[in-house]
């Protein structure tokens, strides 16, 4: 193929990335430009990310062990995130992770590798990061794992017993079609974000939710959202902005009103749930004294009470979808605001009919809502992990701190295990976790950190051994997901940066030197792996009856469209009938009231939903101190941290850092104008961000998105101002409840003033100090 057509244009390659399908042009050896998929109805603006991401300074070009490790061999240390790197080769560097891989395995057992590896990594299929290192790892006997997400780490534990399920919340939700066609009133508690909506795990074809929320509108559907943020929902809406984190208060007062004016749907609650009654001896005050009625929720939401007894009304009176948002569980006491959504929803008695029930996700990422495909995606089988040591994923920081110590989970009294390795590849938890301070304290503990990675994140600053990993864009790869009808060929669009290379290689080499290569590859290339993989998924279409072309016709072609399941309704075939398809409960049924997490006895998560008074929001004693509630969501130019230095995420700035939104009533009382570099601190920490005036926020709100890279002033030590604006320096790491302990990463409180020293650089994207050995004299330890 020629480097320029006729045209005079770059050569265009297909691909695929979360944000969506597009096609790479290439020119020099770079990707110049991204153009979208020309069936994409509205495609991502953070596309504009990957355009000369290949190159960027912040790569790595080879190679790299800290300093410290290499001259003093593994143990815990302090100097990790402020350390120097010494180059060397791949032989070397393959030789000193095997020796140290087999070291911690002989010496402690594999329960002491934590394979986290947490984060998005390709969209491709095969050459996935956490699929290849967890297939190494599992190679050489297991690994300590996490589970659930720092998305959905409430979620995934409280919905199954609520519902039986979390992942068909969002991959079997009901269906945009049905909603624009069916539902008369979507009321969203965290609105419904279309930003969040650009980015699929995976990839996607299609980004349907701005058409399909028009065309509800169009048909005289109307919206309620309930959000702190104006923005949080497309087009016109009943815009309610409440108190951060009190949703559950309104939630409670819209079924206060169903239950006393006898609009909730007796029946339904008879035929389809178990414990309503126990529920309402608490909705009703009869249990603990207080009704949860709409004067009650007022006072602690700010939300008119009149307002929700109409909106009450107005959703018994037609056909009402409620949604909640991801963000609303990410949050101290999560478990309850999906538990009562579901509650309020089987109030009204809709759950499984076209445009009526629950929804979880809307909003929350291009997934909820679109078709799901019938038959098994291509998949890199990872082995079985004989180790059974787990932490939740938002437990990192906790299980590195106390080796040993006992922790509560979903009914399990588990202990930490004693980590001497951590392997990450794929993912910066500088973006996912909390209480940065507290994270690299942590990361301090374990002997060894090795990190395979593109670019110099913090993450692979703190590591011992880096190694330079090829972007998607270097490599083919296939890519579908479970929720869009195209199987794609993704073609490399340019040859592996510098030194780098697939991980697939990095991990067939490392177990060739331990004695498992044939376990891990079983012979094949990663070419082969792509035709394998494809061959498997070919037999379920097959099976099906559904096209199936040759690989060789596939990858000439460049993609296969699917058969999906359109006009879904989520719940329902049990709505239909609960008997022949039972809820995978206890009771086959919708839990309002669970036994068995009341039998847990935990004080933070009783048996039925209810209302926490939480430390982070501004009806608390905290908030005397720190009178701002921050918001810290996901951001509307990247997903998550990835490509921050692209060039859509560049043009968000301001002098450099990540923009933070403040009322003007706000701004206006601590002096800030529009383009003011801030200082924004509590107690935990403190990062600079740059002010929009905005009066789509409420009152005594700041908005500052996830996924600024960390940036220290002061390299060494764990407490330093973040100069680029990452809020997990304030955020507090602490688990959601006791029966979950997910991500609580979404609410802070804190303070804000003007930041009048002089602006310090942003070294965030800038590679750190690498040096040959001979720098400073050769390696003591081998």
């Amino acid at each position: 193929m020629s480097e320029v057509d006729e045209a005079g244009r770059g050569v265009r390659y297909q691909h695929m990335s979360h944000w969506g399908m597009f096609e790479a042009e290439v020119s020099g050896g770079e990707v110049v430009a991204v153009h979208p998929y020309p069936g994409d109805s509205d495609p991502s603006p953070a596309l504009g990310n990957i355009a000369g991401s290949v190159g960027n300074k912040a790569r790595i070009t080879g190679p790299a062990v800290r300093r410290g490790w290499l001259e003093n061999g593994p143990g815990p240390s302090c100097a990790r995130g402020s350390d120097e790197f010494v180059s060397v080769d791949w032989e070397e560097l393959t030789q000193r992770l095997a020796g140290e891989l087999r070291r911690v395995i002989d010496t402690h057992g594999n329960s002491a590798i934590f394979g986290g590896s947490y984060g998005w990594g390709s969209a491709g299929r095969f050459h996935h990061a956490q699929s290849q290192v967890h297939r190494f790892l599992n190679a050489l006997g297991g690994y300590t794992r996490s589970v659930h997400s720092y998305s959905l780490g409430a979620t995934g534990v409280i919905m199954p017993r609520v519902v039986g399920t979390h992942w068909k919340m969002f991959a079997r939700s009901t269906s945009w079609k049905v909603i624009a066609e069916h539902t008369d009133l979507m009321v969203c508690f965290g609105g419904v974000p279309l930003k969040n909506t650009g980015v699929n795990h995976g990839g996607t074809s299609d980004h349907p939710t701005r058409g399909a929320l028009d065309a509800l509108r169009r048909r005289g559907g109307r919206i309620v959202s309930f959000s702190p943020l104006r923005d949080d929902l497309h087009g016109a809406a009943q815009w309610h902005a409440p108190v951060p984190g009190t949703d559950v208060t309104i939630m409670l007062a819209l079924a206060y009103v169903l239950a006393t004016e006898g609009l909730h749907d007796k029946a339904f609650l008879d035929s389809h749930c178990v414990g309503y009654d126990r529920f309402e001896e608490y909705l009703l005050g009869r249990a603990d004294g207080v009704p949860k009625s709409p004067a009650w929720a007022q006072q602690i939401s700010g939300i008119a009470a009149d307002e929700l007894v109409v909106l009450a009304r107005r959703m018994a009176a037609g056909r009402t979808m409620v949604t909640v948002t991801w963000s609303l569980q990410r949050v101290r006491h999560g478990e309850q605001a999906p538990w009562m959504g579901v509650t309020l929803a089987a109030m009204l008695g809709q759950v499984g009919v076209p445009g009526g029930g629950f929804g979880h996700g809307y909003g929350s990422m291009n997934e909820p809502g679109l078709a799901p495909v019938p038959y098994p995606l291509p998949t890199l089988p990872q082995g079985l992990n004989p180790v059974t040591d787990f932490i939740p994923v938002a437990a990192v920081s906790d299980m590195l701190l106390n080796p040993g110590a006992p922790f509560d989970y979903d009914g399990q009294r588990l202990t930490y295990p004693d980590i001497r390795m951590l392997y990450w590849a794929g993912g910066n938890p500088f973006h996912h976790h909390q209480d940065l301070g507290r994270l690299r304290r942590a990361l301090a503990r374990p002997d060894t950190i090795v990190v395979h990675e593109p670019y110099w994140t913090p993450m692979a600053r703190h590591a011992d051994i880096v190694v330079p990993s090829t972007t998607s864009l270097e490599r083919d790869d296939i890519s579908c997901t479970r929720n869009d009808p195209l199987l794609v060929a993704m073609h490399a669009a340019v040859g592996p940066y510098a030194d780098a290379q697939d991980d697939y290689d990095t991990f067939s080499a490392l177990a060739r030197k331990l004695g498992v290569g044939e376990k891990f590859t079983e012979g094949r290339s990663s070419q082969q792996w792509l035709e394998h993989l494809y061959e498997q998924w070919r037999g379920f279409v097959r099976a099906d009856g559904g096209p199936a072309p040759s690989f060789d016709e596939f990858w000439t072609r460049g993609q296969v469209r699917m058969r999906t399941e359109d006009d879904l309704v989520l719940f329902g075939d049990f709505r239909a009938d609960p008997v022949k398809y039972p809820l995978a409960t206890p009771s086959g049924r919708i839990e309002i009231f669970s036994a068995d997490i009341d039998s847990f006895g935990y004080d933070d998560c009783a048996g039925h939903p209810r209302w926490y008074e939480p430390e982070e929001w501004l009806g608390g004693d905290r908030a005397q101190q720190y009178p701002l509630h921050l918001i810290a969501n996901q951001p509307r130019s990247r997903l998550h941290s990835q490509l921050d230095h692209g060039g859509t995420s560049q043009a968000s700035k301001i002098k450099g850092r990540e923009p933070l939104r403040i009322h003007p009533d706000d701004a206006a009382a601590r002096g800030v104008v529009a383009g003011d570099v801030v200082r924004v601190y509590n107690d935990r920490g403190s990062c600079l961000a740059g002010a929009v005036v905005d009066d789509g926020v409420r009152r005594g709100v700041v908005q500052l998105s996830v996924g600024a890279w960390y940036d220290p002033l002061d390299p060494t030590d764990p407490e330093s101002l973040c100069v680029h604006g990452n809020p997990n320096v304030l955020t507090p790491d602490v688990g959601s409840s006791s029966l979950s302990h997910g991500c609580t990463g979404q609410h802070v409180l804190v303070q804000i003033e003007r930041y009048l020293e002089e602006l310090p650089p942003i070294r965030a994207y800038d590679p750190p100090t690498i040096t040959s050995r001979s720098a400073r004299g050769s390696a003591r330890w081998s």
